[in-house]
């Protein structure tokens, strides 16, 4: 596995790589977004839309792996494993974040809301994705305290601006409390329609037993496995050259993938 050319290179990389072996999943997170970003404030970046981590996270993973994800994912069904590759590039595309409150209006209930960035989210628990773990698939990831439906409302009690009901304003402990079921999926939907990124779907049809399994793909979790992956094997390669020729670590990660690759072929033939 070789990166192409990303915002930085291999010695950053495995910096950004080694920091993260100690952190959790909110902080190897925010490590990956400061990556895609270089030189952006940890303020600025918990300030960004959900969506738009994931975009910058799906920009990442392109500059350094390409465009095709290979995904493995297990059939919720009968267990089948299924592998299949998927488009980055189209799973990371870029919305237009609306310059306006949203606005959701249901049974007597006005709720103005704005988009949940990446502090609410860690806010509101870490409410994340539901997915079927894996090296190389879909992960979940859950709040460190509460159900994940708890954290739901607390990330829209979080988020909403103005709540009325039959033209009465509502407090947010009120919202918490009070807002009906059918108006929550009504702003859970109208938030997915304004930042699609935010949260990516795979609905996949297990070719042995035709059952659809749901699963939501954790760009973080994919990436960072991918990281992880690409360090362990460099740090190989930075090893047996280092043997073979006496370079350092600084030396060999100057070379180009290419270059290291060939250097590596003549170790084997040797």
């Amino acid at each position: 596995m070789t990166p192409g050319t990303g915002p930085v290179g291999p010695a950053e990389l495995l910096a950004a790589w080694e920091s993260g072996l100690a952190l959790g999943a909110a902080d190897r997170s925010l490590l990956l977004h400061r990556a895609a970003r270089p030189g952006t404030g940890t303020d600025a970046l918990l300030s960004v839309p959900v969506g738009e981590r994931e975009a910058d996270l799906f920009a990442l993973r392109r500059s350094l792996f390409g465009e095709l994800m290979q995904v493995r994912i297990e059939c919720g069904s009968c267990d089948e494993a299924m592998e299949f590759d998927l488009d980055a590039g189209a799973l990371g595309a870029r919305g237009t974040v609306p310059d306006r409150p949203l606005r959701v209006a249901e049974d007597g209930w006005v709720v103005e809301f704005r988009l949940p960035t990446v502090a609410d989210l860690a806010a509101a628990g870490g409410a994340g994705t539901t997915g079927t773990p894996g090296p190389h698939g879909p992960h979940g990831s859950h709040g460190s305290h509460g159900s994940p439906s708890d954290a739901r409302r607390r990330l829209l009690t979080g988020c909403t601006l103005r709540a009325l009901r039959d033209g009465e304003p509502v407090s947010a402990e009120q919202l918490a409390e009070l807002l009906p079921e059918r108006v929550e999926q009504l702003i859970a939907e109208k938030a997915a329609e304004a930042d699609p990124t935010a949260e990516v779907t795979l609905n996949v049809v297990c070719p042995e037993c035709g059952a659809s399994t749901v699963a939501e793909l954790d760009i973080s979790f994919y990436l960072w496995t991918e990281l992880d992956n690409w360090a362990r094997d460099l740090l190989l390669d930075v090893h047996l050259l280092a043997t073979a020729y006496g370079w350092s670590e600084p030396e060999i990660l100057a070379l180009s993938p290419l270059r290291r690759r060939y250097y590596l072929e003549l170790c084997t033939d040797a």
